[in-house]
């Protein structure tokens, strides 16, 4: 079962195709065949939400950018909006800044502040609520004594 979701929101004028999940290798047929179909309805823009993607690899970048030089030739638009600083940051490694149209430069959140999903959580030390029971090294000598005993 893929880990993507897929919706496409036809409008008059544009298309709304809204990925979340994780784009990868097993999910570019998916999204290829999506966009397909976005761009089958004719639309003079089709936009490209992936605000709500957790992964992206390479194969689905390349998915959207054929789809997007498709559009282009036939004098359409293809526009990726919601794209998040680890995406951006693919896309630029990728070098497909110039061939896919975000909302906003690649490296436009690159250099701002990394949003908190994109930032490594603190160490923190498990706390008597915690799902798995901590015991301290008083508490494991007890039950060692209680069991030899």
């Amino acid at each position: 079962m893929p880990l993507l979701n897929v919706v496409l929101v036809p409008a008059p004028d544009q298309v709304v195709v809204r990925v979340t999940g994780d784009a990868d290798l097993s999910t570019a047929s998916l999204i290829a065949d999506a966009l397909s179909e976005a761009g089958d309805l004719g639309t003079r823009q089709v936009v490209v939400d992936v605000a709500g993607t957790h992964f992206w690899d390479c194969s689905g970048l390349h998915a959207l950018s054929a789809f997007t030089a498709r559009l282009g030739a036939a004098e359409r638009s293809c526009r990726i909006v919601g794209a998040p600083a680890r995406t951006r940051r693919l896309i630029s490694a990728a070098h497909l800044g110039d061939r896919l149209h975000l909302d906003g430069p690649v490296s436009a959140r690159i250099s701002a502040e990394r949003p908190a999903t994109d930032r490594a959580m603190p160490a923190r030390r498990p706390t008597s609520g915690h799902p798995v029971p901590v015991r301290s090294r008083r508490t494991v000598s007890a039950l060692a004594l209680r069991r030899r005993g």
